[in-house]
């Protein structure tokens, strides 16, 4: 019981380094400009095929977040069930559907790929860790599927996703072949944000932490929010640039409709 109860603390004490570091890189990204996508600078590292890229570095948790679950106890529990493979259907489209939908030659550095495998990886240990070691035996019975933070958890990750997934759509569809332009995304909740991809993310993540009620999903949560409002800020100050008369004319936001 008490090797149990120090577990428990050490995984806390996780959860809370995780959200001081994810604090850090909130404010350290609105100087520091990551060096990919349209952004990319190979002063990040070796350039590496980005279809490739991405794959290595999500590939990981996917992998990762089955062992977690193969290995445990629980892995034939419903809840926990249902929450990994919600999980899983995330990782399956953004490790492997998403970088063969990718269009162009694009690179990523070396670095931003294994910085990305490093926090995937930790991620991993944090969700899985809970739902599948740490969260107390029964918290995540059958009855779980019923309560509302399951219910509209559920609804806010599925949004999320769908938005998600339709914006990368739009993005994916702005240049015809051999074309290296950058052009103004439209349609879908572009019509709101310049950065609707990011904010289908953390609604995404965010009903995530809501239907499993969890410290873990609300880190990732926290995280996300983190890692992508600078980002979307970089590329709405890009786009002002490049699109100023159009982008007032619209009252584009940077990733919250409406907000910011």
């Amino acid at each position: 019981m008490n090797q149990q109860i120090c577990k428990m603390d050490g995984f806390h004490v996780f959860l809370a380094v995780m959200t001081g570091i994810a604090v850090i890189v909130f404010f350290a990204l609105y100087f520091v400009k990551a060096g990919y996508g349209m952004f990319f600078d190979a002063k990040w590292g070796r350039p590496i095929n980005n279809r490739l890229g991405w794959v290595l570095m999500e590939a990981p948790v996917f992998i990762a977040m089955a062992l977690f679950w193969y290995f445990s106890d629980r892995r034939c529990e419903l809840v926990p069930l249902i929450f990994f493979i919600f999980f899983e259907i995330h990782y399956l489209q953004r490790a492997f559907i998403f970088p063969l939908l990718l269009k162009g030659k694009g690179r990523m550095p070396l670095g931003i790929m294994l910085m990305g495998i490093t926090f995937n990886v930790l991620n991993a240990c944090m969700q899985g860790g809970w739902i599948f070691y740490f969260a107390p035996e029964g918290l995540y019975a059958s009855g779980w599927l019923t309560s509302p933070q399951f219910i509209i958890g559920t609804l806010v990750f599925f949004g999320g996703m769908c938005i998600n997934i339709h914006s990368d759509h739009i993005i994916r569809h702005l240049r015809r072949p051999g074309d290296t332009g950058h052009y103004l995304p439209r349609g879908g909740m572009f019509r709101y944000v310049t950065s609707a991809n990011y904010f289908g993310e953390i609604v995404e993540w965010t009903g995530f932490a809501i239907l499993t009620w969890s410290l873990s999903g609300a880190v990732f949560a926290v995280w996300t929010f983190a890692n992508l409002v600078p980002r979307a800020n970089t590329i709405y100050n890009k786009y002002s640039g490049m699109f100023g008369d159009e982008m007032r004319k619209l009252h584009l936001k940077r990733v919250i409709p409406f907000i910011y």
